[in-house]
């Protein structure tokens, strides 16, 4: 390793000591798992390094351009916190209607909107380049994205009704986007519910094995009892039908993905909508870790809003999503704050794999420009309710942006080809320091 190379590596270990210190030495096996996803390529690397992206980001801050777009308001912004371009997938709404959008808002939090628009894209920069795209078809797509970004955020700012920017449903949604939408659809909760559970004895349980872990008698009772504190949690609207949250069955899960190393999880069968059996309903009870960029915002009055990271993370979600998971709540268990939401038959992510030619990726890019500025629009005092936001968060933006709509653009496009570049050279400094022993606890 050269020099250089070394004190960045020696950066990244104090960087990775904070944010996952304590679950790794927790659970090393769930980690070892998480970095070896990490390792096999710079985009799973990024993906996997919020906290790195937000330490770089703040500790650089003086030279970023972004603080030209900076005020009072549009750094107190609800933000997704991980805004990168495999975050976004479809969800069926409470409304019934399949919906693609953003998803998975564990790193929800409140923040500069420019951070969400800079993490999403560096990553367009690493996709492209393993696409084999020229840094001119780069800064184009980054470009496609500043301008849908904008042009939406203005239209929301001018009072465009809602029924005029309409969400990507099967209906509005176009190419790979519709496709998702088009493979959420074909899915069927009796095809999730087969791959998870079976019926002995006519009630359906939980099949041993296959990631499930048996509870003993007094963490079964635990989980039952953060159960009813989370059905106070859920809107009125969600508790129609009192029998459909009878439990039927309890299991214990690892954290998956790489985003969940080492966090405690649970599912729960129960009875659903119906007395039928293929209306059984998943949910998922897991302790919600600390959003990376929480780290880096200074404002004591966002910090207090919240009771715990699962109702910060729910509080989020619920602000930034129109017509969230009906299940979606928070609660407690041994003193941790939980987040509880459905395991959904009908969570497509967006795949990238079959899109290769720029024309395509461009359409796709603009779109998900447009979802995030209905995004950051969504979440205000006129459309969430909450006071921690309370002014309209696109108008600020829109006036922010306007001042400058050329750097704006220029901001994204310098910043994606330089956090790409340091992202890749990054991952070989992190797949050096993994093989070679030097994660302290793995």
């Amino acid at each position: 390793m050269s020099a250089h190379a070394e004190r960045r590596g020696e950066e990244m270990l104090t960087v990775f000591d904070t944010a996952f210190g304590q679950l790794l030495t927790a659970d090393p096996t769930a980690f070892r798992m998480k970095f070896r996803k990490m390792a096999a390529s710079a985009f799973a690397f990024y993906r996997g390094t919020a906290c790195l992206f937000y330490h770089d980001v703040d500790t650089r801050r003086a030279r970023n351009a972004d603080s030209d777009f900076l005020d009072e308001h549009t750094s107190r912004v609800w933000i997704h916190g991980d805004l990168h371009a495999e975050n976004f997938g479809t969800y069926l709404a409470s409304n019934g209607r399949l919906i693609f959008n953003v998803n998975d808002f564990d790193e929800a939090y409140v923040g500069p909107f420019t951070w969400d628009l800079k993490r999403f894209a560096a990553s367009v920069a690493l996709i492209g380049y393993t696409k084999a795209l020229s840094d001119e078809m780069i800064s184009e797509l980054v470009r496609t994205y500043a301008a849908a970004y904008r042009e939406r955020i203005g239209a929301l700012a001018a009072g465009v009704a809602p029924a005029e920017v309409p969400p990507f449903t099967l209906d509005t949604a176009r190419g790979p986007l519709l496709g998702a939408l088009h493979d959420a659809r074909a899915r069927t909760r009796f095809h999730l519910l087969a791959s998870m559970t079976e019926i002995r004895g006519f009630e359906r349980r939980f099949t041993p094995g296959g990631g499930a872990l048996e509870l003993d008698a007094a963490t079964r009772r635990k989980v039952l009892d953060a159960f009813e504190g989370y059905l106070a949690t859920l809107p009125e609207s969600s508790l129609t039908r009192p029998d459909s949250h009878r439990v039927k069955d309890v299991v214990g899960r690892r954290g998956i993905g790489i985003g969940s190393a080492g966090l405690p999880s649970y599912n729960i069968l129960l009875e659903g909508n119906s007395d039928a059996l293929e209306n059984d309903v998943v949910i998922y009870l897991k302790q919600a870790g600390v959003p990376a960029v929480s780290r880096h915002v200074t404002d004591a009055a966002v910090r207090e809003y919240f009771l715990h990271e699962g109702h910060r993370t729910v509080i989020s979600q619920r602000a930034l999503q129109a017509h969230a998971d009906p299940w979606l709540g928070w609660t407690e268990l041994d003193g941790e704050g939980q987040l509880v939401a459905e395991v959904s038959p009908y969570a497509v992510d967006l795949d990238w794999s079959d899109l290769d030619e720029p024309e395509e990726i461009a359409e796709v890019v603009a779109d998900l420009g447009r979802a995030t500025a209905t995004m950051h629009a969504a979440a205000d005092d006129e459309s969430s309710g909450h006071s921690l936001v309370p002014y309209s968060t696109e108008r600020a933006i829109d006036a922010a942006i306007g001042s400058d709509e050329a750097g704006f653009a220029d901001l994204l496009v310098d910043f994606a080809h330089d956090y790409g570049a340091r992202a890749r050279t990054d991952h070989q400094i992190f797949v050096d320091l993994f093989r070679n022993g030097r994660i302290p606890g793995l």
